[in-house]
C-alpha cells in the first residue's frame, strides 16, 4: 500500500510539474528577451542575455508613457472595484433581507444578464454612449465597469449574506442602529472574504481589459496600461527587444497584485462555497 501510495504521489508530482513548466515558459521567453537586442534575440530566442541590459525597460518606460498608463489604470480599476463592491453588496443585502416579489425579478434578472456575452452589445453600447457625448471620459468607463460587474458580485453577495444570522442585526437595532449603520458595522465586515474574492477578480479583470477601453477611449491622454501597451507593441513589432520589455512592464502590477492577495481568494471561495 505504501509502495502504491509513493508512485501515485511521484506520479501527481512528475505531472504537475510539466503543467508549471508549460505555464511558465511562455513567461520565461518573454522576460529573457526583454534584456537583449533584436540581433541577440534572431541569433537564439531561447538563450540567457550575454549580459543584463535595462535599456530597453528604461525606453519602453519613456516611449510607452508608462507612468500616464499606469495612473489612469489605477483611476479606473480603483473606483470601479470601490464601487461594484460597495453598491452590489448594498444591493444584495436588499435582496436577501427584503422578500418583495419585485427584488426576486431583479435578481434573477442580473443573473441572468450574466449569460449575454459583451461582443452581442458593445455596438449598440458604443452607439448609444457615443451619441450622448459620453466617450473618451474614464468616468464614463467607470460607470461601465460597474454596470458589467455587479451581476457576478450581486450573486456571490447574495448567497454569503443570507448565510449571516438576522440575530446580529436584531442585536444592533436594540441597540441603536438605523438600517444603514446595522449594515456598514455589522453586516459589510462579515462579508470580508466575499468582497476580497469579488475585489481581486474585478482588478485582474479590469485592469487587463483591452475591449471595452479600446472602445470608449479614443484618444491617447485617456489610454490605459494594456492600450499603452497594444500601440507601443503596434509601433515597435520588429523591436524585440523593446516590445517584450514593455509586456514585462504591463504584467507585473498584477502579478504583484495576485501574489500579495492570492491566500485571500482561496480562502474567500471556500468560505463562499461551504455557506
Amino acid at each position: 500500500m505504501k509502495r502504491s501510495n509513493f508512485i501515485v504521489n511521484i506520479i501527481k508530482f512528475v505531472f504537475l510539474g510539466v503543467l508549471l513548466v508549460l505555464y511558465v515558459f511562455p513567461f520565461f521567453i518573454v522576460l529573457i528577451n526583454s534584456f537583449k537586442d533584436r540581433k541577440e534575440i534572431l541569433t537564439n530566442p531561447l538563450a540567457l542575455a550575454s549580459k543584463l541590459n535595462f535599456s530597453n525597460y528604461t525606453e519602453a518606460f519613456s516611449k510607452m508613457n508608462y507612468i500616464h498608463g499606469f495612473i489612469n489604470s489605477l483611476i479606473i480599476t480603483v473606483f470601479s472595484v470601490l464601487l461594484i463592491t460597495i453598491l452590489s453588496s448594498m444591493t444584495a443585502y436588499i435582496f436577501a433581507r427584503k422578500k418583495w416579489k419585485f427584488n426576486q425579478f431583479m435578481f434573477f434578472l442580473m443573473v441572468a444578464s450574466m449569460i449575454i456575452p459583451f461582443q452581442g452589445i458593445m455596438i449598440p453600447l458604443v452607439k448609444i454612449y457615443g451619441s450622448i457625448g459620453m466617450l473618451n471620459s474614464k468616468w464614463a468607463l467607470i460607470y461601465m465597469y460597474v454596470g458589467f460587474g455587479a451581476s457576478l458580485a450581486v450573486f456571490m453577495y447574495h448567497g454569503f449574506i443570507k448565510s449571516i444570522p438576522l440575530e446580529l442585526e436584531e442585536a444592533a437595532i436594540i441597540d441603536g442602529c438605523n438600517q444603514l449603520q446595522t449594515y456598514f458595522k455589522i453586516v459589510f465586515p462579515l462579508l470580508k472574504p466575499v468582497t476580497m474574492t469579488i475585489a481581486i477578480l474585478d482588478i485582474l479583470w479590469i485592469w487587463n481589459d483591452f475591449l471595452l477601453p479600446s472602445l470608449v477611449l479614443m484618444v491617447p491622454e485617456q489610454r490605459t496600461l494594456p492600450l499603452s501597451v497594444f500601440y507601443f507593441y503596434g509601433t515597435y513589432t520588429i523591436e524585440y527587444g523593446l516590445a517584450t520589455a514593455g509586456l514585462v512592464l504591463a504584467i507585473i502590477p498584477v502579478i504583484i497584485v495576485y501574489i500579495i492577495m492570492q491566500k485571500h481568494i482561496i480562502k474567500g471561495v471556500l468560505q463562499g462555497s461551504i455557506k
